[in-house]
């Protein structure tokens, strides 16, 4: 396994790790780790047993970094500066190969607005 991807994948999953209580890891492995809000919430009017929340998984040239709550409040990508917006693939997916100071607390801020939204709408 790549050094420099191992490395990214534990510096999210401690970040993540922060976040345990309001929500349950299903996956604690060396390479996927993910975080489920585990409680009947009403999402877009249907009722759920549980939200996604986030997960970072080592894929084949990068950690796959996934952060849900922007598709419940779109308006959560303002809080990405540009050097996190860079590495997002789609809507909820960032790639990224390597961790800096600046990226984690980028990582950091994103986590904990999602955080604040989940708990606003009573999903954590």
């Amino acid at each position: 396994m790549d050094q420099e991807l191992l490395k990214t994948f534990r510096a999210l999953r401690r970040m993540m790790k922060a976040y345990e209580g309001p929500y349950t890891a299903r996956w604690d492995l060396e390479g996927k780790y993910d975080l489920w809000s585990v409680r009947d919430v009403v999402v877009a009017g249907r009722k759920r047993k549980e939200v996604f929340f986030a997960a970072a998984i080592i894929q084949s040239n990068y950690v796959g970094f996934y952060y849900m709550p922007v598709y419940a409040a779109r308006e959560l990508t303002k809080v990405f500066k540009p050097e996190l917006l860079a590495l997002l693939k789609g809507k909820s997916c960032f790639h990224i190969t390597t961790m800096d100071v600046e990226l984690r607390r980028q990582v950091k801020a994103a986590l904990a607005a999602g955080h604040a939204l989940y708990r606003s709408r009573r999903w954590a």
